[in-house]
């Protein structure tokens, strides 16, 4: 048999993929066109609710940072309001309307719901539930006093009419540049930009300049009444996945020359958390898994088999806040090797070019 892939080229093969999912992708936009007509038109009806609501979502598949924004609002508004958040809870092995609890584990309500609930436990009420109408009424039966909701990756879930709609999008992959699924990335069109309250470009440099601001605006095109902001991530100290009496712990300039990091990430977009290990002077080896993966005892053999051939005076493995949450949940990790990992926290910071953000958002719930 022929084997086409050591004929062709890249861009041969990438032609070829591209013309076979085409039409798929001409399906799928004819779907979400429909779909979205008929919310426009109310044949498909929105419920509005007395309590103001804030959707924090993207037109596109992952990788935007919808937890880091949605802990940003959370820790800002909390000293405010009374929040509520409520996920879908995605990849937990449960259905329906399930109230977080210290008892449950990120299998019984997501990971990303239960890495905000851990952070804010006693600060917010917080529940998963696929039917977001029905999540936010059995809410405020359980707690009458919550005065405003935040609902995670809610943009395509029309069925509830938010006060303030946020779209995140991110700087590396423009929706100008992209193309619906299955051909890209996009799950929406984007002409849906023109529907939200306020866009956040995510994932920008620090010095990231006038003129590309002003290029990033001319390519959005937004409406002049949307608020248009930029924000970016910004990495802390390394802390131990598995807590451990007075740790001495290292510092953003712990690694060494001579030092090795594995590091094993399980989100969509790892390129940004790579960059960033790969700044220091350490050799970095990269295992990567699919989104929201659940490390099973054959994962663990794997990633310390190759942790045991690296090279290096002190190696250390490395993860991501959200992958930290699945692990020390994790009955296969090897209790002999908790010392050897880390997480890096995360948060996010807003530049200063158009504003402050959360004074838009508060002067947004209460018009």
């Amino acid at each position: 048999m022929i084997d086409f892939t050591k004929i062709l080229n890249k861009q041969q093969r990438k032609a070829i993929v591209d013309a076979i999912l085409t039409p798929f992708s001409w399906l799928y936009g004819a779907g979400v066109w429909l779909r979205n007509t008929a919310f426009n038109i109310g044949l498909l009806p929105q419920e509005q609710f007395d309590v103001p609501i804030i959707s924090v979502g993207n037109i596109t598949v992952g990788g935007t940072g919808k937890t880091p924004h949605v802990e940003y609002l959370i820790d800002s508004l909390c000293g405010t309001y009374k929040i509520g958040v409520l996920s879908r809870g995605y990849k937990r092995s449960t259905k329906g309307f399930i109230l977080a609890t210290d008892s449950l584990s990120p299998r019984d309500i997501g990971d990303e719901p239960y890495q905000i609930y851990h952070k804010f436990n006693g600060l917010i009420t917080l529940a998963v539930c696929e039917n977001r109408r029905k999540g936010i009424r059995e809410m405020m039966r359980l707690n009458p006093e919550i005065d405003l909701f935040i609902l995670d990756d809610a943009f395509q879930h029309r069925y509830v009419k938010p006060k303030v709609n946020i779209v995140l999008v991110d700087h590396g992959r423009l929706p100008e540049n992209d193309k619906l699924l299955p051909l890209g990335t996009l799950r929406e069109p984007k002409s849906r930009l023109m529907q939200c309250d306020i866009v956040v470009v995510t994932k920008c440099a620090n010095n990231i300049s006038p003129v590309e601001v002003r290029m990033v605006q001319e390519t959005l095109d937004l409406f002049p009444a949307q608020g248009l902001f930029y924000s970016n991530i910004r990495y802390a100290d390394p802390v131990p996945v598995f807590p451990v009496p007075n740790p001495s712990l290292p510092s953003l300039t712990w690694l060494q020359s001579d030092d090795t990091v594995l590091c094993v990430t399980g989100i969509a977009n790892a390129k940004p958390f790579v960059k960033y290990l790969r700044q220091f002077s350490a050799t970095v080896k990269v295992m990567h898994y699919y989104d929201h993966h659940y490390f099973t005892r054959s994962d663990f053999d794997d990633i310390f088999n190759v942790f045991d051939k690296l090279p290096g005076n002190r190696k250390f493995i490395v993860t991501t806040e959200k992958d930290s949450v699945r692990i020390v949940n994790n009955p296969y990790y090897p209790p002999a090797m908790r010392s050897v990992i880390y997480y890096i926290p995360i948060k996010v910071g807003f530049l200063s070019n158009n504003g402050d953000f959360i004074s838009e958002v508060v002067k947004r719930i209460k018009e």
